[in-house]
């Protein structure tokens, strides 16, 4: 802020507050920025209104047509059953490389490394192409007969691939989010809580999970939000998804854009609603950590070590 007065500058120190005036600070490219965003996004708003070629009457044609719900469906199920096969095995993996011995923790980091290291496309296409390296699998002793074998030609379909190749990508990078929220909090904070008593499956759960968990929504939320656009590369394999559903349809009447603009649509509007949900999944996870409680008023709850006293009458 800036002091404006009709007196020489060296009175607007001795001035009553009352004769002072405040000035705003002046942000000349604050201004020219948001008016050259409001100029960009009126233009972009216009261009989708006046031109004819997004043919919005054929993209609210073809909106709810059955064939697209079919592949909206199978999209929601797939994102939803390998974020959740997937953070299971990543919540193992997170464990095996913070607690396990020396094996676990290398066999942790090498399928994490090698994972990340693939593309997700390359990962279900190896998936989908397993039978051209094992055309069969067999069960028995371990360099010994076989009790059971299988042909893999047709044990891994389209689906099957999706799911398992999903899973393992989604495992990988779900190990790091875990393990990264879990050793942001602070090590000097377990052993004040085992000074007192508490046994470490209390101490996980009442002050090390709490404490983890707002590191661990906001790249999980970004996590499953790039699982929902990373199920369209099933698409590859003729899976029948959302953006292959409108594949299907464009290669008959061949209106390629309004049929591609119909998926995008789907995909914003299951996008926002997941980033609402996670912005009040955050904001319940965040609740007290502008103004938390000092560390010892929390050992003493999680210890339960005496009912918390109610403040000082006013």
């Amino acid at each position: 802020m800036a002091i404006s007065t009709l007196s020489p500058p060296g009175a607007a120190l001795d001035a009553a507050p009352s004769q002072v005036r405040l000035v705003g600070r002046r942000r000349p490219g604050r201004w020219a920025a948001a008016a050259a965003v409001a100029v960009l996004g009126a233009m972009l708003a216009h261009t989708l209104l006046t031109n004819q070629r997004f043919q919005w009457p054929t993209v609210a044609h073809y909106f709810t047509q059955e064939s697209v719900l079919r592949g909206l469906w199978l999209t929601l199920w797939l994102t939803a059953v390998t974020f959740a096969a997937g953070f299971v095995l990543g919540i193992g993996l997170a464990a095996m490389r913070l607690w396990g011995g020396p094996l676990l923790q290398s066999v942790s980091f090498g399928f994490v490394w090698i994972v990340r290291s693939v593309p997700p496309l390359v990962l279900l296409l190896f998936w989908f192409q397993l039978a051209s390296l094992y055309p069969r699998l067999s069960l028995g002793i371990p360099f010994g007969p076989e009790f059971v074998s299988v042909d893999t030609t047709h044990l891994i379909g389209p689906l099957a691939a999706a799911f398992i190749a999903l899973t393992i990508d989604v495992a990988a990078f779900s190990a790091e989010i875990v393990r990264g929220g879990l050793v942001s909090v602070d090590h000097g904070q377990t052993e004040a809580a085992r000074s007192l008593g508490l046994n470490p499956r209390r101490i996980f759960r009442r002050i090390v999970l709490p404490q983890a968990m707002p590191a661990i929504i906001p790249a999980s939320g970004n996590l499953l939000i790039g699982l929902l656009k990373s199920t369209s590369l099933v698409s590859v394999i003729a899976v029948t998804d959302l953006l292959y559903s409108v594949q299907l349809i464009y290669n008959q009447n061949f209106q390629v854009m309004p049929l591609l603009l119909v998926a995008t649509v789907w995909y914003i509007v299951i996008t926002s609603v997941l980033a609402v949900g996670q912005y009040f999944v955050e904001r319940r996870y965040a609740r007290g950590r502008a103004g938390a409680r000092p560390f010892a008023e929390i050992l003493r709850d999680a210890a339960r070590l005496r009912p918390r006293s109610p403040g000082p009458a006013r």
